[in-house]
Parts: C-alpha cells; structure tokens; sequence
C-alpha cells in the first residue's frame, strides 16, 4: 500500500508539474503575430523536439524563419516538414516565400501556384501571394502577367500602398498608360507620400499629354 501511495504521488506530481510547464510556455503563434521571431523559433524548436510529427510547430517555425530573414534554414525545414505532410497548404506557400527570397524564381512560381489552386481566395496569404507572383512576373518582363497577379493582391487586400504602386508599374511598363496612372493615383490616395508612385504618375501624364 505505501508503494502504491508513493507511485500515486509521484504521477501527481508529474503531470502536475508538466501541465504547470504547458501553462507557462509561450505561445509561439502569438510570438510570431507580436513579431518577436527570434522567441517563436526557440519555442517552436522545443515543441517540435518533444513532438517531432506537429505540423503546427513546423509551420510557425518556419512562418518565424522567413519573417526573421532566415531563408535558406526556412527552406530546408520546410522541405522536411512536408515529409510529415506534403499536403499542407501552409508549407506549400512558406516554402514558395522562402525560395522567393532565395531568388529561386521558378519553383517559387510553382509552389505559389500550388497554394493558390487548394485554397480558396479569401485565405489569409493569398494576397501576399499573388504580390509575390507579381514581383518575379515582373523581374521576368511579364509584364500583362505580373498586372494580373498585382491586381488580385491589391482586390485581397486593398489598403496596401506599395502593390497598388507595382501594380501602376507592371501597367507602366506593359504601355497601359491609362489604368496605370489609376494605380498609381490610388497608392497616393493611401500614401501621399510614396515616392514611386509620384515619380509614375508623372510619367504616365507626360506620356499620356
């Protein structure tokens, strides 16, 4: 009977002390929202060290590596995070956003185009997405390409100043003089004080004068 009081102690102790340490972990999701990275992939890396197999902490982690310029580590763990899933839509994008910034244009086009055709258009990164596809369409003078992507990013979200005026630009410089200066016009609308779209503007008046 005293053993058997000793080992009911002890568990009670345990889980007591395990659900206490629960408790009093940091949220590595809120971490990351409050964008302290550096503190969400330090938790993210001890979950996954006791958890190998959740997606979730994967995920953040890599949401964290990327936010935290990480590009080359993001990539790598994403790769072996879709060893668990390669069906979550969530690496499937982080993934494209690493390889972006890696300037890996193709696959990131790719993985892009993977997420946006499984998710539906209102999921939170798509417009972020398509802001992306709009850059390298542009990096790769496809210009009538990179208007359609920028013009779904700034339709997602439309207070962005910057993609209103990269969507101005990829008009610009497809000879769309006329829905250009309207792109442009509208990043000042939202930013009097953008640079590139006043200097934009002013070409395209001068172009359509």
């Amino acid at each position: 009977m005293k053993n058997y009081k000793s080992a009911l102690a002890f568990f009670v102790l345990f889980f007591a002390v395990t659900f206490a340490f629960a408790q009093e972990r940091p949220d590595a999701l809120k971490l990351y929202n409050n964008g302290n990275y550096k503190e969400a992939i330090a938790v993210c890396e001890q979950e996954i060290a006791e958890n190998p197999n959740n997606i979730d902490s994967h995920v953040v982690l890599c949401w964290s590596l990327v936010a935290n310029k990480q590009y080359s580590e993001a990539e790598q763990r994403a790769t072996q995070a879709r060893t668990i899933n390669s069906y979550d839509v969530r690496l499937i994008e982080v993934l494209g956003e690493a390889k972006y910034f890696l300037g890996k244009n193709n696959e990131a086009l790719n993985f892009f185009e993977r997420y946006i055709s499984n998710v539906p258009e209102t999921a939170g990164r798509v417009g972020r997405v398509y802001y992306y596809m709009g850059e390298i369409y542009v990096k790769q003078s496809r210009y009538e390409h990179a208007d359609i992507a920028f013009t779904t990013a700034v339709h997602t979200d439309p207070l962005r100043d910057y993609w209103w005026t990269r969507l101005g630009y990829a008009r610009e410089m497809a000879g769309d003089y006329k829905n250009a200066l309207v792109a442009y016009s509208k990043a000042l609308e939202l930013n009097p004080g953008q640079y590139d779209a006043t200097r934009g503007k002013t070409r395209c008046e001068s172009r359509l004068q």
